[in-house]
């Protein structure tokens, strides 16, 4: 009999603690391997955390513990998931973001080995069957099985399926003249490339990384400005890391950057790559894990979640453009892949190297401090210039094309002599859609998400309303659904709508569109750019999925169309944001031979994120907002915690979430700040309302007591749910 300790798949944090189970079966079971166990009248998943033997019969341990002690039905696993170092990340990774110890671990697994009830029809290892030769010996065989014989012995070892002789192979196996061996089988196809010899490097390039390399410095901020040849530092780093036989971790922010970066390391280290991202089908990420825990890679590649990648003898973790949000979680734990990389290179002894053209400020407000090692590439390639960029007052009507709403005069006639010259450009609006909204001419309803409560935004190629934030869709309706009148006005545009605009002003000019909608179907995303690098469209039309990362030598214009869109947000960010994004899309012109030039439409033409933006002036960018920053008491002046109360009656959750601000402010802790319960942005989701009470904080020790009293009080409470969101990008 085994007494075992173990978390039930239940999130909650009220349920946040080991069970007591008995195993009396004889498949093996450990710490970290899945069962199946009984739990409130209902079969659930559990994660084991410990296993002891015990002599005790069941009636034994039942009295020695004063309950009923029920037994395990199932084990899953046939060796832990986890490792100790992986097991060890996951507590840390508990304690800071103050999340349920099992909601870390499934975010850590992949789907297909999630500690949870849906892993139970996962996806288990597949196999390909190959023949090869056990005895060859030609006498007493027919010239068609001498010939099968031959072939196999030539080739030494043969996929079976390939072999259309079927019966004549199925007759060798069965005389011992053939034997069959199984191979795993990797259902993640990775195109295959010449491996490549480093390129020549630049004198800025050798600085960095031999200053990266003689350095015992952990953590390192790598400022190059945009073209300036990260991604060769990271290989150069990369390869010296592996003739150490130590392994590299490599994160992106976007899908649409894997395709590129995977590419380049391919090239430069063959099938010691190895893919991890939301994208791949459950099958292939199941593969990938498995190959990786198998220690027979060096190079990981992936979005957030390959953090938690199963690598040993970690020596480097690169964090591309590490100033995009995506790295940020948005639902419980919330854990940012920044933080969790610096964990997870303390366990390691690894270095991590943080890349960015516009670093966050919190990064370079480190640097600055020394806590980050500070690196810069401060030229392009071959100090090519960047692009020449002129910025457009669109309240101007001077400047507003005649034959377009969309176009400024200027951005219209660059894109014209660009077409002219056989170049590309790139067209960036952050925001996916044909329309903004759809409103009532006659009695001003306007169509909302019934989830969210927010504005629906129209899609003219399928005629539906979807709502961004939690994908609702549903068809538009010709008529008003308050009044029935068919005066219906769609107002606003996004990337939609400019691709019909650009087809309609340069009708002879072939585009590609990128964004979350054009993104759904799996693949396309690298494929989208793989035509637009090969020259296959004239014009490619996106958000910020396009802003990123890319090398496209024949784009010498962007033109960025609704600048200040992201500067309306509720948020404290919003200007940081649009700095970046405008930046960084600029940063797609002009990036070989070629002189690049940029256009960027605004209303808000001297907001000064723009006007830095445009003269790519990062230094001038971060002293006026740290300055900001520091008036209004937001970080990197202060760390941030948003506490959001849910529930399906308003009153109650408000009852809540006051109680819960008296009492943060009642501790009158010195430095701390207590703001609300306000109403976030989406105060309405899925049937429950939404209060959030922000807590600023310097230390998380003038808080942490507090934060953990409201989780274990309000834990309890059915009526309501609380969600803590620690170093939050939106609220």
């Amino acid at each position: 009999m085994k007494i075992v300790n173990l978390l039930i798949e239940y999130t909650s944090h009220s349920l946040d603690r080991p069970f007591l189970y008995a195993y009396n079966l004889d498949k093996p079971i450990d710490k970290g391997y899945r069962v199946i166990v009984p739990f409130n009248k209902k079969q659930l998943v559990g994660y084991v955390l410990n296993v002891e033997e015990t002599s005790k019969d069941l009636s034994l341990i039942e009295e020695e513990y004063g309950y009923h002690v029920h037994e395990i039905i199932d084990v899953l696993d046939t060796a832990p998931l986890l490792n100790a170092d992986l097991m060890q990340l996951a507590d840390r990774i508990q304690e800071y973001y103050l999340a349920s110890k099992i909601n870390v671990l499934q975010t850590m697994l992949p789907a297909s080995l999630s500690p949870r009830s849906s892993t139970l029809k996962a996806p288990k290892i597949a196999y390909d069957k190959y023949v090869y030769i056990n005895d060859y010996n030609e006498e007493n065989l027919t010239h068609k099985q001498i010939e099968v014989m031959r072939f196999i012995a030539s080739e030494g070892r043969v996929l079976k399926s390939e072999i259309k002789e079927k019966s004549i192979i199925k007759k060798l196996l069965e005389q011992g003249y053939l034997k069959e061996v199984k191979v795993e089988k990797r259902r993640l196809k990775l195109p295959e490339y010449e491996i490549e010899q480093p390129k020549e490097l630049t004198k800025d390039q050798l600085n960095v990384i031999n200053e990266f390399n003689s350095c015992n410095d952990s953590i390192y901020l790598l400022q190059g400005v945009t073209g300036s040849g990260k991604t060769e530092v990271y290989l150069s780093l990369s390869e010296k890391m592996i003739s150490e036989k130590k392994n590299v971790l490599m994160l992106v922010p976007e899908i649409s950057l894997t395709p590129m970066i995977m590419q380049y390391f391919i090239k430069r280290f063959g099938d010691k790559v190895a893919i991890l991202h939301s994208e791949l089908t459950p099958a292939e990420k199941y593969d990938e894990y498995r190959k990786i825990a198998s220690g027979s890679i060096n190079v990981v590649i992936g979005a957030r979640s390959a953090i938690f990648a199963p690598l040993e003898n970690i020596g480097l973790i690169i964090l591309d453009e590490e100033h995009v949000e995506t790295y940020k979680q948005d639902v419980p734990p919330f854990y940012h892949a920044r933080e969790v990389a610096i964990m997870r290179s303390e366990m390691h002894n690894a270095k991590v190297l943080l890349g960015s053209a516009t670093p966050s400020l919190e990064s370079m407000a480190r640097a600055k401090k020394g806590l980050y090692h500070l690196l810069k590439l401060p030229h392009r390639i071959n100090n090519q210039p960047l692009p020449k960029t002129t910025v457009i007052n669109m309240t101007d009507f001077s400047n507003i094309d005649r034959d377009s709403v969309i176009f400024s005069r200027q951005l219209r006639a660059g894109i014209e002599e660009t077409l002219n010259r056989n170049e590309q450009a790139i067209l960036l609006l952050n925001r996916r859609g044909f329309s903004t909204n759809v409103s009532c001419r006659n009695c001003g309803h306007v169509f909302k998400c019934p989830n969210c409560g927010i504005a629906l935004t129209y899609h003219k190629k399928d005629n539906m309303l979807k709502c961004h934030y939690c994908e609702h869709v549903e068809i538009c309706s010709p008529v008003c659904p308050e009044c029935g009148s068919k005066y219906l006005s769609k107002i606003g545009f996004g990337t939609e709508r400019v691709e019909d605009e650009v087809k309609r002003l340069f009708p002879r000019a072939r585009t590609l569109r990128l964004d979350s909608d054009s993104a759904k179907v799996r693949t396309r995303v690298g494929k989208i750019i793989e035509s637009f690098s090969n020259h296959e469209a004239d014009i490619l039309i996106g958000t910020q999925m396009i802003a990123k990362g890319h090398d496209f030598p024949l784009v010498t214009l962007v033109g960025v169309v609704l600048a200040d869109i992201g500067l309306n947000m509720p948020n404290y960010r919003s200007s940081e944001r649009t700095f970046q994004l405008i930046t960084q899309a600029v940063g797609r012109s002009g990036r070989s031979d070629k002189l690049g030039e940029a256009y960027i439409q605004a209303y808000l033409p001297n907001h000064y994120a723009i006007t830095l933006a445009s003269a790519q002036d990062y230094e001038g960018f971060y002293k006026t907002e740290m300055l900001n920053r520091k008036n209004t008491y937001f970080p990197p002046y202060c760390y941030i915690v948003n506490i959001s109360v849910t529930g399906k009656n308003f009153d109650t959750v408000k009852k809540a979430a006051i109680g819960i601000a008296e009492y943060l402010k009642n501790k009158k802790e010195n430095g701390v700040v207590v703001l609300g319960p306000n109403e976030p942005f989406i105060s309405y989701s899925n049937g429950r309302h939404i209060l959030s009470i922000i807590v600023k904080y310097r230390s998380k020790e003038e808080i942490i007591f507090s934060l953990k009293e409201i989780i274990n009080v309000h834990s309890r409470q059915s009526n309501v749910n609380i969600f803590l969101n620690v170093d939050p990008y939106n609220f």
